[in-house]
């Protein structure tokens, strides 16, 4: 009976504590159950130190021959009993919080804060139907940052264009492209998970494979596609830009709802962006594979001015699902400066986009 009358008076001054404002608990279970804890064990000491101290003065009183042996003990044992029923009493307090704390657990109302992974976690419970044993759980984790940052990806075929058409007397199909960079992926609206605005840098490496032995050379200020004379077993020119992608992105995601809680979690679903890129060239160089007069295999790389244009912009756009999408981009600026037809890269791949 005393038992239960200290438990619910210890329910009753977590009520009054709610009430007055005077408790302020830790954002997560850990840290609620750790404080808990310490509480307890605070409650002790305190208590087990002060009867330590009752306990000494009523040796001293006895060595004074103040008091009697009997009586000696029986203020021991009514300093014992009293902090006794003050543990229990304020232990009491501290179990009350801790049955609310778990009930709070089960019911799903207790959240996780992973300030490593950004992330928030909601511990669900599903009891069977037979026993209690039959307990199920489940953990769900919800991206929460507004902005997170990714690692991207991509790769496909090249193919230079001339008057709105696709050149394919001049460059073999395996011209080709590659890109990667870092992007940083920020959702827009407070309440919506549609529109998200991704921005990064990125280098983009485009290769343009000439055929029938054929090279670039300079003349002047322009670029020419002449013979080599050689029977090459490759041949291309690369041309690299670092350039700034900017897309408006459409993510179909569905929300996710715990309780009160709405959570907007990417690229889990549909996603489809569109804008553009701008940006330097920062190096071109020409590479030829051929075996020489004498049977031996010669490997030659020219890096210099291919009058390639020093500046890179044009309109990007990709759809997908989840981290991959089919990605193509077309440079709006001429490949070469001063060439008198002008002709620009169009290009067509897979991309991936990596939280």
């Amino acid at each position: 009976m005393k038992t239960i009358t200290f438990y619910v008076a210890g329910l009753l001054c977590l009520l009054a504590t709610k009430v007055l404002g005077q408790e302020t608990k830790p954002a997560t279970f850990e840290e609620r159950a750790k404080e808990i804890s310490k509480n307890i064990e605070t409650i002790t000491k305190q208590q087990k130190d002060s009867l330590k101290i009752e306990v000494e003065s009523v040796n001293v009183k006895l060595d004074n021959k103040e008091i009697t042996a009997e009586q000696a003990e029986a203020q021991k044992q009514q300093y014992a009993e009293k902090r006794a029923t003050n543990i229990e009493t304020k232990v009491a307090v501290e179990q009350a919080k801790l049955d609310q704390l778990v009930k709070d657990k089960v019911d799903g109302k207790v959240a996780y804060n992973d300030r490593k992974k950004h992330k928030i976690a909601f511990i669900t419970y599903e009891r069977g139907d037979d026993d209690e044993d039959s307990t199920k759980v489940s953990v769900q984790r919800y991206d929460y940052k507004r902005t997170t940052s990714q690692f991207v990806f991509a790769l496909g075929i090249n193919r230079l264009m001339t008057d709105g058409k696709v050149d394919t007397a001049n460059f073999e199909d395996r011209s080709d492209f590659y890109e990667w960079g870092i992007a940083w992926n920020t959702r827009i609206f407070d309440n919506n998970n549609l529109l998200h605005f991704k921005y990064g840098l990125s280098l983009q490496y485009n290769n343009l494979r000439p055929k029938d032995d054929k090279i670039f050379v300079t003349d002047g200020d322009k670029t020419l596609l002449v013979d080599s004379g050689r029977n090459l077993d490759k041949v291309r020119l690369r041309y690299v830009n670092l350039v700034v992608p900017m897309h408006l992105e459409f993510d179909f995601t569905p929300k996710k709802v715990n309780g009160d809680k709405v959570y907007y979690p990417i690229q889990k679903g549909f996603r489809l962006g569109v804008g553009g890129y701008a940006g330097v060239n920062v190096k071109e160089k020409q590479i030829l594979k051929y075996k020489n007069d004498n049977g031996n295999r010669v490997r030659d790389k020219t890096k210099g001015d291919f009058n390639v244009n020093d500046f890179a912009y044009g309109l990007s756009a990709y759809v997908g699902y989840r981290d991959i999408s089919v990605y193509a981009k077309y440079d709006l600026q001429p490949v070469f400066n001063n060439n008198d037809i002008d002709q620009n890269n169009f290009s067509l791949g897979l991309r991936f986009d990596f939280n």
